[in-house]
């Protein structure tokens, strides 16, 4: 079973939420908070596979967020959120989040990512991908020029076939659509994408995006 902690101050969410997962068979929902404390202390005592966090609460959702990470690096914790505003996106994952979650987002979807989260791959809304890359395009480009041969030395770690995933992942395809384009089972998608954020030591599949993007601007 995938342990689930819920973090959102209002209760009828929460509720709603942990009845969506629990339609998965293979999630369980182990706790729920409502605060930024709440949050921290939950994550310590339950020890959950994965966090689903909200923005807007108590005490601050990235103060609980970068508390968190600071204990437990490792944790799996999503932002989940009304928020589609492109720094929320970028400080959450720079505050240590994996995942970012629109709220509204469909069961099947939401638990696909929680089990993509606890697989230890990272997510972010589909609509919200390309607006993302291109924020963080625009950071690296104002950042110091980092050493020129690491995205290189990175990339060689890959196949042939993880390169294309890679290729079509930048290109803003989804895990099923890159199945249905290279004949693969999607679970064979995700399997290269965990191969993929493992060799270039990143976190999700938009930050693996923006290594291949450098890469190609200095080529």
């Amino acid at each position: 079973m995938i342990r689930v902690l819920i973090v959102d101050d209002h209760s009828i969410f929460r509720r709603g939420l942990a009845m969506a997962l629990a339609e998965a068979g293979d999630l369980q929902v182990c706790g729920e908070g409502g605060t930024a404390d709440e949050a921290v202390d939950l994550a310590q005592e339950l020890q959950p596979d994965v966090v689903l966090l909200d923005l807007s609460m108590p005490g601050g959702g990235l103060n609980a967020l970068r508390r968190i990470h600071d204990r437990q690096p490792d944790l799996a914790v999503a932002v989940l959120t009304a928020s589609e505003d492109g720094e929320d996106v970028l400080e959450a994952l720079r505050h240590g989040a994996r995942g970012y979650v629109l709220k509204g987002v469909g069961s099947r979807s939401l638990i696909e990512a929680v089990r993509d989260l606890a697989r230890g791959e990272g997510y972010v809304a589909p609509t919200l991908a390309a607006r993302i890359l291109t924020e963080m395009r625009i950071e690296a480009a104002a950042a110091p020029t980092p050493d020129a041969a690491a995205p290189a030395s990175l990339l060689a770690q890959l196949t042939p076939r993880e390169e294309e995933v890679l290729e079509l992942v930048a290109a803003g395809y989804s895990n099923k659509e890159i199945a249905r384009q290279k004949d693969m089972q999607e679970k064979t998608v995700k399997h290269h994408m965990s191969r993929i954020l493992q060799k270039l030591h990143v976190r999700n599949r938009t930050e693996a995006a923006m290594v291949l993007r450098q890469d190609q601007k200095r080529g």
